[in-house]
């Protein structure tokens, strides 16, 4: 029977060490919060004398504890109570008595009156700056509408030239790839790959538009690959766009 002896020790110390842990992990946390903690509303949890005893209460525990077991003469019985007097002393100052003495500041009329202030403060806060990046926003779609009706005034022509392009290239002209490549490079330049797909876009309207009878197959899109970051699409995305 020592082999289950020796286990039951083990597994009671297991016990204890998962409990140790789980209690100081939970004090670190408490710690975090505490440093966030406004003195007005936690007048005594903030002050120094009750930090120092939050602080050495599991060395209290454990000097009682000590104390307690001046008779014991088991080494090993003496170690597991002084674990648990920490134990248990760390478990009501820090998971019981602090939170309850933590809500009762909150309680005080002094305390309630901050914190409605400081949430009132926090929440125009919050609204001012919602209100400033929906006006940042509004600016940045602005200037991009402003930046759009620019170009729109600068690709008009381009657009033109490059349907008439369209057109020359049904009839066999070979040239009009050539200078359509030199168009979507000045495209390119003017304002990336959106400016080209809004030079291509307009091109191709007002292609279908003036000459219906003809194919309508987005040889653009072809023609401008390797240009910027345009890629060539395959033939079911380039016809009947």
């Amino acid at each position: 029977m020592r082999w289950w002896l020796i286990f039951s020790l083990s597994g009671y110390s297991v016990i204890l060490l998962v409990l140790l842990v789980s209690v100081y992990l939970f004090a670190v946390f408490r710690v975090a919060v505490r440093s966030q903690k406004i003195e007005v509303e936690h007048p005594l949890t903030s002050s120094l004398y009750y930090m120092m005893f939050y602080y050495v209460s599991p060395f209290l525990g454990s000097a009682a504890a000590l104390i307690s077991s001046v008779g014991i003469g088991n080494v090993l019985q003496r170690l597991v109570t002084i674990a648990v007097g920490s134990l248990v002393s760390t478990f009501v100052v820090w998971i019981v008595l602090d939170p309850v003495i933590g809500l009762l500041e909150m309680l005080l009329p002094a305390g309630l009156a901050h914190r409605r202030e400081r949430l009132s403060r926090a929440r125009a806060l919050r609204e001012k700056q919602k209100q400033d990046s929906e006006r940042l926003l509004g600016e940045i779609m602005e200037r991009e509408k402003l930046a759009n009706l620019q170009r729109e005034e600068i690709l008009q022509p381009l657009a033109d030239e490059l349907a008439e392009l369209l057109a020359d290239h049904e009839q066999g002209c070979k040239d009009a790839q050539v200078r359509a490549i030199k168009l979507g490079a000045q495209a390119w330049r003017l304002g990336g790959i959106g400016c080209m797909r809004q030079l291509r876009d307009a091109a191709v309207g007002l292609y279908r538009s003036r000459y219906p009878h003809y194919r309508h197959v987005d040889y653009v899109s072809v023609w401008w690959a390797g240009i910027g970051s345009w890629f060539e699409p395959g033939l079911s995305e380039s016809l009947c766009r």
